[in-house]
């Protein structure tokens, strides 16, 4: 599978670990930068690049997915959100990323690299690329109200007002 990467300074070193590890198991890793570091650098060229590049592919038909990584990956996860066509979730553990997957279709990871060590980190990306997305009829629903938000900006309508909790007083 082809898996595009970008990161800021914090996350560069994570990263070319991660590209090579990517090689060693038979991916097709793109790096979209940094590629020196830099302290100063701004993490949204190169996580909105890769994250562009995932949507893309898939437009092409090509299966890809993404990798954001930053410091705490929240901001890289921010970014690439912003791509039409992403679902990028911060995955702080094992479960996160696996859900990611099978209930949210997500296509783009974002790991932080001062939270976990090089060895977590590859593991988050190996759940998150190994599992499948469950394509069960909520999920799906859900996914498409998202996509049809960012297409038209129009705000999905309420659930029948019978299920939704009735507000309380905060002296109650």
């Amino acid at each position: 599978m082809r898996v595009h990467l970008g990161s800021d300074h914090a996350g560069l070193e994570l990263k070319a670990q991660l590209v090579t590890w990517l090689e060693s198991v038979g991916h097709e890793p793109v790096d979209h930068g940094p590629f020196h570091h830099d302290a100063l650098d701004d993490y949204p060229p190169f996580c909105l690049r890769a994250a562009a590049a995932v949507v893309a592919d898939r437009a092409r038909g090509e299966p890809s997915l993404g990798v954001v990584i930053g410091g705490s990956g929240n901001g890289e996860q921010i970014a690439a959100n912003k791509v039409a066509g992403v679902r990028a979730a911060l995955a702080w553990n094992e479960e996160v990323a696996t859900l990611a997957r099978q209930h949210n279709d997500a296509n783009v990871i974002s790991v932080g690299a001062r939270m976990h060590t090089s060895r977590e980190a590859a593991r988050l990306v190996e759940v998150f690329l190994e599992t499948g997305y469950l394509d069960e009829e909520r999920h799906a629903r859900r996914i498409r109200m998202i996509a049809d938000y960012e297409t038209t900006g129009e705000l999905p309508p309420l659930p029948p007002s019978g299920s939704r909790p009735t507000p309380t007083s905060p002296d109650a």
